[in-house]
């Protein structure tokens, strides 16, 4: 037996044990010591049933997902995967239960579906996420799920991977029994307990393999797969494994359970084995990656965070208030005035309504965290919090007259945060005497709800300092990624040279609309120029307006569009016109007068005019991010490659199954990468150089991945 699984009596019922840590994933070992475990006392005539457990602080939460990197590279071929555990436990003769607490997720869930019996502690959760890795359920996930909760529940827990709670899935018949308890050990006896009566009653014990009531009728079946499959292309647009899920969940209502296992094999290897899977996986793993600090040693002491100072109220200060609130950090809100004050929290209540009215939060939930902030005139009490982040719009002169004041206020050995988006640390840091506590925390709108927190590391920014951001944005369920100091630092010093593609493209005369469908299909959440009119042209301006001296060529072609639209008072939706003209909810309307001043501005300037394909417009935007993402790990403001797709995928809306914008690149081939930016360079030599980095690469014929492996 494999010393992953230790198995002992309690006595007539074998309590079977996963000591795997953290999280008891199915690495090798795992399956194989639980089918040895069951084998190997299958006769025992003492022992009458089995509890199958995990130690520690959950059950099984799913399959070692780098078994999966291993099949796909050709290092390891398992063609069963766990099926003929699951048949080992299925056919047991004496009954199996399945204990649960923590969580069951994937083939953690597969494992305890092919128990007889499933109990859970009411604070434990089940599901199918595989469809997060842009993969199905491989291990009768999609087979045996319908036949125990309902084909509908089924589809929808696997087409969108979302955990259900313990109550719920004792209602959806995926458990048994609750057990009220909160320890591993009370959920231990209450299993052994239920064990024993199992047993009494003689059988038999129910396989779910061999359920159907459930499965439906094809006429009913038909109305939940179609509505599903609507929903999913509403929601999950350009994702391939939703709807594969479907497909899957179908085959257990038309095919015998082993022609199902068939099929759902079939689609699990089309799955595992595309880009999109690749490029999830990739994502996965990255978001563990961009914890790792070269020089920043996982023991280094931190701060911890018990409260914090926010200054600014406007739209970045207010979702920040509520990401620290959220996350239990009490906040003192300041402002410079009582209106602007009373408009930060009227804008926090009116976030914390919508997601009342969505079901997310509760009203209890909502007033505890509102009693949580502190809104305030001045930086009373600024001298007691652990961290100070400032929140105050885009001007250099203003964030150094802040830092100037808060150092003389804030304790000793609290951080200074700025949530500055484009401007230099390093300068905002000299207006303190302790640079050392000088740090970017740059969030990004909303900020309570995206999930990127870039950090930015000044020269002289403390490795203290730097440890207590990164441990302060898991706190905040926040990715933190660590960069370097440099106008715009890695995310928006990329995104102002996708932005000038963009703009160029509609100089050109391709039509705005086109230019954002084109993208939104391609996966981004939005197009390039619905992102600037959400965000406000006037902020745009105000960020071109503080760029250093000679940031920029002084030759070579500008993108005048935006700074044209915002003198004319467009500044996006909050005027109701920006790139697009807004109606009273918002709603996206095409605007003349946009085509008409990018044809004046062509005349102009004697911009030529064409329409550009779908192909020009992603490779004019998509590799300029690549070359620009290039040029950054050249100059060391990036770690690795893997840090700008955790940025653009966190923070920009870079579709995930794309893997980001270096990932993308690779899976183009840098060679072609290179080619077609020599074609653009022959075009523009000013804005298409190809980076000394792309070019070394794709000379080489290797890919950013492997550079960044063999640097270690």
């Amino acid at each position: 037996m494999s010393n992953l699984v230790g198995f002992t009596r309690n006595g007539s019922i074998g309590v079977i044990t996963i000591h795997n840590p953290p999280v008891n994933a199915l690495s090798p070992g795992v399956p194989e010591g639980i089918a040895a475990a069951v084998l190997d006392n299958q006769d025992n005539e003492e022992i009458e049933a089995f509890v199958l457990i995990g130690e520690g602080r959950t059950f099984i939460a799913g399959a070692d997902i780098r078994e999966f990197d291993k099949i796909t590279s050709g290092k390891s071929r398992e063609d069963k995967g766990l099926h003929p555990v699951l048949n080992i436990l299925e056919s047991s003769s004496k009954p199996i239960v399945a204990a649960i607490h923590g969580t069951a997720f994937g083939g953690g869930l597969e494992v305890a579906q092919a128990c007889h019996y499933r109990v859970a502690l009411r604070s434990s959760q089940v599901g199918q996420p595989e469809v997060k890795l842009g993969i199905i359920p491989g291990a009768a996930g999609t087979q045996r799920l319908p036949r125990l909760a309902g084909v509908e529940k089924a589809a929808e827990m696997c087409a969108f991977g979302n955990p259900v709670g313990a109550a719920e899935a004792l209602e959806c018949d995926i458990v048994d029994k609750i057990v009220d308890g909160v320890t591993q050990e009370e959920l231990q006896v209450n299993a052994v307990a239920f064990a024993h009566r199992v047993a009494a009653s003689g059988g038999p014990h129910p396989r779910a393999s061999e359920k159907i009531d459930k499965l439906g009728d094809e006429a009913a079946n038909s109305k939940i797969f179609s509505a599903l499959r609507m929903q999913v292309r509403k929601k999950c647009h350009g994702y391939m494994a939703p709807l594969k899920n479907i497909d899957a969940v179908e085959a257990a209502t038309k095919l015998p359970f082993k022609e199902g296992l068939v099929r759902e094999a079939e689609i699990f290897e089309e799955c595992l084995f595309s880009d999109q899977s690749k490029a999830l996986i990739h994502a996965f793993f990255g978001e563990r990656e961009v914890r790792k600090i070269p020089d920043v040693p996982r023991d280094t002491p931190t701060i911890e965070i018990q409260n914090a100072g926010i200054i600014g109220a406007g739209t970045m200060g207010s979702g920040i208030a509520m990401t620290y609130v959220n996350a239990g950090i009490p906040v003192r809100l300041c402002e410079v005035n009582q209106e602007r004050l009373d408009q930060g929290m009227a804008a926090i209540r009116k976030n914390y309504q919508r997601s009342i009215n969505r079901g997310r939060f509760t009203q209890e939930y909502v007033e505890s965290r509102l009693r949580l902030i502190k809104p305030q005139l001045s930086y009373a009490g600024f001298e007691k919090v652990d961290i100070i982040v400032e929140a105050v719009f885009e001007s250099m002169a203003l964030k150094k007259e802040i830092f100037g004041e808060i150092d003389r206020v804030a304790k000793p050995h609290a951080i200074l945060a700025s949530n500055t988006s484009t401007l230099s640390i390093d300068e905002i840091a000299s207006a303190t005497s302790r640079p050392a506590s000088v740090i970017g925390n740059h969030f990004f709108s909303p900020a309570n709800v995206m999930r990127l927190l870039e950090i930015v590391r000044g020269e002289q920014t403390s490795k203290e300092t730097i440890a207590s951001c990164m441990a302060l944005a898991r706190r905040l369920r926040k990715v933190g990624v660590l960069v370097g100091n440099c106008f715009g630092f890695v995310g928006n010093r990329m995104f102002h040279s996708y932005t000038r593609e963009a703009q160029f493209l509609a100089e050109e005369g391709t039509p705005v609309s086109l230019i954002d469908k084109t993208l939104y299909d391609f996966g981004w959440a939005m197009g390039p120029f619905a992102v600037l009119d959400l965000a406000g042209l006037d902020v745009g301006y105000r960020i071109r307006k503080e760029l250093p001296p000679g940031l920029l060529p002084k030759e070579g072609r500008q993108a005048y569009l935006s700074d044209r639209l915002y003198g004319l008072g467009r500044y996006g939706q909050k005027t109701g016109s920006g790139y697009y003209k807004y109606d009273e909810n918002l709603k996206q309307l095409e605007d003349t007068e946009v085509v008409n001043l990018a044809a004046a501005i062509a005349a102009e300037y004697g911009i030529e005019q064409h329409t550009a394909t779908q192909e020009e417009i992603i490779d004019r935007t998509l590799l300029t991010l690549a070359n620009s993402g290039s040029q950054i790990l050249e100059e060391n403001v990036a770690l690795r490659p893997v840090d700008i797709d955790m940025i653009y995928l966190n923070g920009y809306g870079f579709p995930a199954f794309r893997g980001g914008p270096m990932w993308y690149a690779d899976s183009i081939g840098l060679d072609k990468v290179y080619e077609r930016i020599l074609e653009f360079e022959k075009r523009d030599p000013i804005w298409w150089k190809p980076s000394a980095l792309l070019s070394q690469l794709a000379t080489q014929g290797k890919t950013f991945s492997q550079w960044s492996k063999e640097r270690g």
